[in-house]
């Protein structure tokens, strides 16, 4: 899939002499601006090589996809599977016992040695729904769903530090400066709404995640495919409101000339794919004004839904928020969407992590629940991919006594609705939770699979940088065929 677009080269500029002439010239363009940005739609090509005017103008799949849409529930810090799903009853019997030496000793990220001891849950785990799945006393609420989720128990990663594993979940690399997983889902697709942005990020708190808006960007990619991070709070998106002295007309009067100021710019610099992204950025800001403040309200849902997210109380009010945001983002068009929890690593449980897992699941675990039973029930889940994962797991040995290290070599996650299987559990870890051993399935098998599942093959879709095509699972990843409905 090429990457290349034509370049735009505008016709010679006017200064206006007076402010007369100056507005009956911007009224005079903004019939072309509104053609310029419906002309791509009907123009782009169904070849997946021709090049687009518009690097967001809506693309075909590869083939029929499964899901229309991504959620990405990212739990920042890395969350211990064997606390909350991955049920090690061994654990007990071994705990305060060093790793047998049948293991292979793993590289930790702390230091954790061999004669570190084991160290059991103090979670009490009991099988939920009619899957018969494990599911400890943390996650109650997502117990109540678990016969819409399909677990994996042997996700693998190759990121020690949180730098290095968060940019790898996102990017598929543990080194920074390449294309999100939202990139290149822009990429493949390109944008459904024009009054919205396709790739949106919410979190429950203003702390970024490890490495920051990388997760997010677009690296070697043009800059317009990068996420938008939205305000938490009740306004995320700030400034949407036109001053009400200036008045549309003049509004409009004043983007046209900053437009034109733009072009004559963006003319000396015809490969400033930065300055296209902020140019793109004003027009979309100018049509947000009419619909986002109507996807972001969200005082026309019912009390009854705000409780089902858990907006009736402090804990959840953060993440119960931002789910529902996402559900209404969802609807209008938007096609991916990634939300952090515990933004800020504050998952990274090295000491107390009953403590820390006791606080971070009571703020995820209503909203997580209420956002998956809420899709279900608008007929959404059956297209929208949802997935649920850190950047890693925890190991099974203590660190302080309390807590656990990073633990990349044996994880979970889940995913539910957009083609996967419901109520299914997909390998598993050895029998103290360290290792994965059955059905191993690495970030680059995610990745192609979450493509796939939205009609993308990881193979086919690639961006040439520095004389080759690059792909989000670089040189590897296989399609998870035993999670596919």
């Amino acid at each position: 899939m090429s990457g290349s677009r034509p370049t735009v080269r505008p016709c010679s500029l006017h200064v206006p002499a007076s402010r007369r002439e100056f507005l009956a010239r911007a009224g005079g363009g903004l019939g072309a601006l509104a053609l310029a940005a419906l002309a791509p739609k009907s123009a782009h090509s169904n070849d997946h090589d021709s090049p687009v005017a518009n690097p967001l103008a809506v693309r075909p799949p590869h083939f029929a996809p499964r899901a229309k849409r991504v959620v990405w529930l990212f739990m920042d810090g890395g969350p211990s599977q064997i606390d909350l799903f991955d049920h090690k009853p061994l654990l007990e019997k071994y705990a305060g016992q060093p790793l047998p030496p049948s293991f292979k000793r793993p590289v930790t990220s702390m230091g954790v040695t061999s004669g570190t001891p084991l160290m059991a849950t103090p979670r009490k785990f009991a099988r939920h729904g009619q899957c018969g799945q494990w599911v400890s006393d943390l996650y109650p609420e997502v117990a109540k769903v678990v016969d819409e989720l399909c677990i994996l128990q042997s996700c693998t990663a190759d990121g020690l530090t949180h730098v290095a594993a968060v940019t790898q979940a996102h990017t598929g690399s543990i080194l920074l400066g390449r294309p999100s997983l939202g990139a290149w889902a822009l990429y493949g697709l390109g944008n459904e709404t024009e009054d919205l942005p396709g790739f949106i990020v919410l979190a429950d708190g203003p702390t970024e995640p490890p490495g920051g808006p990388t997760n997010w960007g677009t690296g070697f990619m043009p800059a317009a495919y990068q996420g938008t991070r939205l305000a938490q709070g009740p306004q995320p998106i700030l400034n949407i409101s036109p001053a009400t002295e200036i008045g549309p007309e003049r509004q409009r009067g004043e983007l046209a000339f900053v437009q034109r100021l733009n072009q004559r710019y963006a003319q000396q610099r015809p490969d400033d794919d930065v300055l296209e992204a902020r140019i793109a950025s004003y027009e979309l800001a100018f049509r947000m004004q009419a619909k986002a403040p109507q996807a972001v309200d969200l005082h026309s849902e019912t009390e009854e839904t705000l409780k089902l997210y858990g907006l009736d109380q402090e804990p959840t009010v953060a993440n119960g928020r931002n789910c529902l945001l996402a559900r209404r983002l969802l609807e209008r068009g938007v096609r991916f969407v990634q939300i952090y929890m515990g933004a800020g690593s504050q998952w990274d449980a090295h000491t107390d992590l009953n403590g820390n897992h006791t606080r971070f699941c009571r703020e995820s675990d209503k909203p997580i629940a209420g956002f998956i039973t809420d899709l279900k029930q608008r007929g959404l889940l059956n297209d929208t991919l949802v997935i649920w994962g850190g950047e890693f797991g925890r190991t099974p040995m203590s660190e302080s006594g309390t807590g656990r290290d990073h633990n990349p070599y044996g994880y979970t996650m889940f995913f539910a609705g957009g083609g996967v299987k419901p109520g299914c559990v997909f390998g598993q870890t050895d029998e103290v939770g360290l290792y994965a051993v059955e059905n191993k399935v690495h970030l680059h098998d995610i990745h192609a699979t979450i493509l796939h599942l939205i009609g993308l093959d990881h193979e086919g879709l690639t961006f040439p940088h520095n004389g080759r095509d690059e792909r989000l699972t670089i040189t590897e990843g296989q399609i998870i065929q035993g999670i596919l409905a």
